[in-house]
C-alpha cells in the first residue's frame, strides 16, 4: 500500500511549487479564493443538468476529469489556509462539532431541513 501525503506535505509540495515559479506575488486571498471558487465552478459543471442516473455514468466514464478538479479545489484551500495561517484540519474539526450542535441527530436526520428551521 502507498503512503497517503499529509496535509502538511501537501502543502509543502504545493508552496514549492508555487515560490519555485514566484508565484506568490500573484497570490493575495482575494485572487486565491476566486481560483477557488472558479476551481468548484468547474467540478460542478460535471453535474449540471444531469438527473441522478445520469451522475452516476457520468462519474463512472469522467472519474480522472472530476478527481482532478477536486484535486484543484484542495490545492487551493490548502494554500489560502497556509498564506492566512489557519490551520485548516483544526477549523473542521471546530466547524464539525458546531454543526453536531446545530443538527442534532434526533432533530435532523433524514432531513435536509436548514438548523434553524428544525
Amino acid at each position: 500500500m502507498i503512503p497517503q501525503p499529509t496535509v502538511k506535505t501537501l502543502t509543502r509540495k504545493i508552496i514549492s511549487f508555487r515560490d519555485a515559479r514566484d508565484w506568490a506575488q500573484f497570490h493575495n486571498p482575494k485572487d486565491v479564493s476566486i481560483s477557488l471558487a472558479l476551481e468548484a465552478a468547474e467540478l460542478l459543471e460535471h453535474f449540471q443538468w444531469k438527473n441522478p442516473e445520469e451522475i452516476k455514468k457520468h462519474v463512472k466514464t469522467h472519474k480522472l476529469e472530476v478527481s482532478e478538479e477536486l484535486a484543484d479545489v484542495l490545492y487551493w484551500v490548502l494554500l489560502l489556509s497556509h498564506d492566512l495561517k489557519i490551520d485548516v484540519l483544526a477549523a473542521l474539526t471546530q466547524k464539525l462539532k458546531k454543526n453536531a450542535k446545530k443538527y442534532p441527530v434526533a432533530k435532523a436526520k433524514g432531513r435536509h431541513t436548514k438548523y434553524n428551521k428544525l
